[in-house]
């Protein structure tokens, strides 16, 4: 089945133009990518079944099988499945990978441990969409099972303009205006290379859809928390010291509800009952 058939082509195109793996280390991307780690860690089993959601070329997924777990990774983009394949024919553990799409898992009932729903939930603009998936990786579970659930602050767009002093071209500020009183991300039509159609969730939001597909919550993480608005982040992440008090900060606000919001992505863990 073509990708194509399985998600907006817009996405479809975005995804076979850029590179998933390279934005990883890149600007914020390695510090998203060893928070996310440190945050999926702390709710798997000592060895279990993980299904990883929109894994992408699957970065994630050859960590996850590297620590034990027998690994799945789903995703609608046909690029990145390929290059999941030859990742996973690379690697020591390897991992299976198969062609899907989050509202319609092609595996058994309380089968997983534990799934991560990486980019789903902002790749579906329609809350039924979302609810869809949440529901979808409900069914998966395993009775006391956990799903992880990763979003972008309906905030990111607009700190990251004002960051950078992008925030006063009409294009930008338009499509800030719209994510901060929507939640829809829609990117200007003269401005390629940005993510495609979206969904960007306020925290709360995020916490009501998980709970409306029947889970239970335990609890909500900032992923890049406030760290990155040090105006030296770069030179500050390089030197051994200031990293440290960086990450303390990171610690003592990660679960603050009122600060969640100048995170750039936040996790979500829920349970199965």
């Amino acid at each position: 089945m073509a990708s194509q058939n399985l998600i907006n082509s817009d996405i479809d195109d975005f995804y076979a133009n850029t590179s998933e793996e390279g934005r990883l280390q890149l600007g914020l991307g390695p510090l998203e990518f060893e928070r996310n780690k440190e945050l999926i860690q702390r709710y798997l089993p000592k060895k279990g079944i993980v299904i990883d959601v929109g894994g992408g070329p699957g970065v994630y997924s050859e960590w996850l099988a590297g620590l034990g777990h027998q690994l799945y990774l789903i995703d609608p983009v046909e690029k990145h499945i390929k290059q999941a394949n030859k990742r996973s024919n690379k690697a020591k553990k390897p991992f299976k990978s198969l062609l899907g799409e989050a509202q319609k898992l092609e595996l058994a009932g309380s089968f997983a441990d534990v799934i991560i729903l990486h980019g789903p939930l902002y790749h579906l603009q329609l809350k039924a969409d979302r609810i869809r998936a949440i529901t979808e990786a409900k069914r998966v579970l395993k009775p006391n099972g956990v799903v992880l659930g990763f979003a972008i602050n309906h905030s990111a767009s607009a700190i990251a303009a004002l960051l950078n002093g992008f925030i006063h071209t009409p294009e930008i500020f338009a499509m800030c205006e719209v994510e901060l009183t929507t939640g829809i991300h829609t990117p200007p039509a003269n401005m390629p290379g940005i993510l495609p159609n979206a969904y960007f969730h306020r925290p709360a939001e995020l916490k009501a859809e998980f709970e409306e597909a029947g889970l239970t919550c335990l609890d909500t993480y900032a992923v890049e928390g406030m760290v990155w608005l040090d105006k030296n982040y770069f030179e500050s992440r390089s030197n051994p010291e200031k990293k440290e008090r960086m990450l303390e900060l990171m610690k003592i606000t990660e679960n603050d509800q009122s600060l969640l919001s100048l995170s750039p992505h936040m996790m979500i863990a829920a349970r199965k009952k």
